[in-house]
């Protein structure tokens, strides 16, 4: 009887470049399994346009069933211009709004690390970004997106739309326990983000975020308004630890920090549920950026989003920071020797291409000199 520790991985490709940043990613998966005693199972399904394409819905039933039973679920990228006069109900983009809530995913996890040598491709100057690591926990569930009422009513001057801004203590506390505990895994440092000097939801946010914190004395809170988190992210991005934030304030405030990086190509991210029955926690893991139809099938675009969405995996749903750290580590001596795709490159640099990069990181992976504990 095997060893190995086993998990189940539902993989969805999805479209556009997805299924060739997922392709090599697994390259990489594959070299953990060897390096740290694993065995997968891994199952693909449609979503997005795929799913269209299958079953005629972004999620079909047998994706959604397979992404609940997975320990695990690694998505690429969903859309194309081929979908753009669907129904708003059916296009690509639901599947992903809808695998979400299927799954009570309440958790965006956006980390964003400036890798040496990669100072050149942000438009920030060198001396603002040095030192800069961060990660943005964004709240998925609630407030303005999804507080009712909303809609549009009435007609020409009287027309109004209404959005509603609504949180609970208990969204409050769970999104923010999130926030602490990525804390505790890095410089122990968190900033609350709000705008509790004018909203209502934001100040008891703050309420709720102040006296969480005498759970976990090891780390400093601060807390800031959004436009002031707005400027600073630009102004002196590496005074960040972990942000926790809410969906709306979130959503901007994770894209402006993914400049830092230089590429949407170097962005993972990851989406948490509950722990299951089992004791692992639910993710949804899937790079921050798009499906990019017009570069499909040219072996060029950068994978390394998608591999590093494979590390936030190993370190949030698997509980093994010593697989994740291999992974980082491959990533960081590879872009060190040089290799570059088009979207990173420069001209002390070597070009390589999707799959090139995907096989130099999984042999990365298996250098005796990476850590394995």
């Amino acid at each position: 009887m095997s060893s190995a520790k086993s998990y189940t991985i539902a993989v969805l490709p999805g479209d556009g470049i997805g299924p060739e940043v997922v392709e090599q990613a697994l390259k990489v998966l594959h070299s953990i399994e060897k390096k740290h005693g694993y065995e997968f199972n891994l199952t693909e399904a449609p979503i997005g346009g795929a799913g269209v394409d299958a079953s005629g819905v972004p999620l079909p039933g047998n994706t959604l069933k397979l992404a609940q039973e997975a320990d695990a679920v690694f998505l690429g990228a969903v859309g194309g211009p081929q979908y753009d006069k669907l129904d708003p109900k059916i296009r690509p983009e639901q599947g992903l709004l809808q695998i979400r809530k299927a799954l009570g995913l309440y958790a965006n996890l956006r980390p964003v690390t400036l890798f040496k040598g990669l100072e050149h491709t942000s438009p920030l100057k060198e001396d603002r970004l040095a030192g800069t690591d961060l990660l943005v926990v964004r709240e998925l569930t609630g407030g303005l997106y999804f507080g009712q009422p909303k809609g549009r009513s009435g007609s020409g001057k009287d027309e109004i739309g209404t959005d509603t801004l609504v949180y609970t203590r208990s969204e409050i506390e769970r999104i923010a326990r999130i926030g602490f505990e990525q804390a505790m895994m890095r410089r122990k440092k968190l900033c609350s983000v709000d705008k509790a000097n004018v909203l209502a939801s934001s100040q008891l946010w703050r309420d709720v975020v102040t006296e969480m914190s005498s759970e976990y004395p090891e780390v400093t809170l601060s807390h800031m308004y959004v436009d002031n988190a707005a400027m600073q992210l630009v102004i002196n991005p590496s005074q960040f630890d972990v942000i926790v934030t809410e969906n709306t304030f979130g959503d901007i405030l994770s894209d402006e920090a993914s400049v830092l990086a230089g590429s949407l190509g170097m962005l993972p991210s990851s989406s948490l549920g509950e722990a299951k029955s089992n004791g692992l926690r639910l993710g949804l893991y899937e790079p921050c950026h798009g499906s990019a139809p017009d570069l499909k099938g040219q072996n060029k675009v950068n994978p390394i989003a998608q591999i590093l969405s494979l590390a936030m995996m190993f370190e949030s749903s698997f509980s093994d920071v010593a697989a994740a750290t291999t992974i980082r580590q491959a990533v960081a001596k590879v872009l060190n020797d040089g290799y570059r795709t088009f979207d990173i490159m420069d001209d002390k640099s070597k070009l390589i291409g999707t799959s090139e990069m995907g096989d130099k990181i999984a042999e990365a992976v298996l250098d005796k000199a990476l850590a394995t504990a």
